[in-house]
């Protein structure tokens, strides 16, 4: 027996948790006179982290030794009843034993309380804070080495293998060479017929021709409509935009209408509809523009709307 916490010599800042069963081995039945909510309630108001065994957390079911399980001694005879709280380590030791809780009342629910109350007052002087154990805080690094996995095979020498595996080209243009060692997709049985041989590819300057694949600089900016497009003003003066269930209807000052707008898939995109012209009307650097498709040429007309 650890003995009464004034006279136990154990360090109980080096655990984090205080796990409650449901079901005490002496009780009966669950939470049995309200025993494991007390136990709870107890040992939390002293600062310890306290859950319930069927509730553990990731870090305690990783590592139970973070823990120490409370238990109940219950030795109630007919008129009295005495409990004992008792605390054990992961490895089911125990750690801290508590005084004897009496009480005679003769309501069971009341009676545990105040037994198990009394008996949590050995813990009053009980001053703790955890601190997480040192070895708990270090872990040494693994450290994983291939140097001198393999050093040969069957005699070969790494060498030899990497001669047998690839092509040298040595390749001079006007003075300069350099070895291409890109290895050959084919069979061992291929780059054995080639093994140890050097192929010369010269080439000269005036032989050669490239074909350029650099950028064509042009002047034409994102979201502005193409200069090579057709600019009409066959539509003039300011448009209204009256709503409609699924876009607008767009009218001058007469009032007549002059567009239907459509929404689309994209934002301030909408399919535009007037007399017999089929298009698209959207916005570009804070104006509208109204583009389709006359006798075979794209159009593209400017639109003064308010909505």
């Amino acid at each position: 027996m650890a003995g009464f916490m004034g006279k136990a010599q154990v360090n109980l800042d080096d655990y984090k948790y205080v796990v409650v069963p449901k079901k005490f081995g002496d009780l009966k039945e669950e939470n049995q006179y309200r025993s494991s909510t007390l136990m709870k309630h107890l040992f939390s108001q002293k600062g310890f982290a306290t859950v319930y065994h069927d509730d553990l957390p990731d870090e305690l079911n990783s590592n139970k030794c973070l823990g120490l399980f409370a238990d109940l001694i219950d030795d109630s005879s007919m008129f009295t009843t005495k409990t004992t709280l008792i605390l054990n380590d992961c490895n089911g030791k125990e750690v801290l034993l508590s005084q004897q809780g009496k009480s005679k009342k003769k309501d069971y629910t009341e009676a545990y309380s105040e037994a198990m109350t009394n008996a949590f007052n050995s813990f009053v002087g009980l001053n703790y804070s955890y601190k997480p154990r040192t070895q708990e805080l270090k872990e040494e690094p693994i450290t994983v080495s291939f140097k001198n996995d393999v050093k040969t095979v069957e005699g070969k020498s790494q060498q030899n293998m990497q001669q047998d595996s690839m092509i040298v080209q040595e390749v001079t243009i006007e003075n300069q060479s350099y070895k291409d060692r890109r290895p050959i997709a084919s069979d061992y049985k291929k780059a054995e017929e080639v093994k140890n041989k050097t192929t010369v590819q010269k080439a000269i300057k005036e032989e050669q021709s490239f074909e350029s694949r650099e950028p064509i600089t042009t002047t034409y900016k994102k979201g502005e409509p193409s200069t090579e497009k057709i600019r009409d003003t066959s539509i003039t003066g300011v448009l209204y935009a009256q709503e409609l269930t699924n876009g607008y209807q767009l009218v001058d000052s007469t009032p007549k209408i002059q567009l239907k707008i459509y929404k689309s898939s994209m934002p301030n995109v909408y399919l535009a509809k007037a007399d017999n012209k089929d298009g698209l009307v959207y916005t570009s650097d804070g104006k509208w523009f109204f583009e389709y498709y006359g006798e075979g040429r794209m159009v593209v007309e400017e639109l003064q709307i308010k909505f």
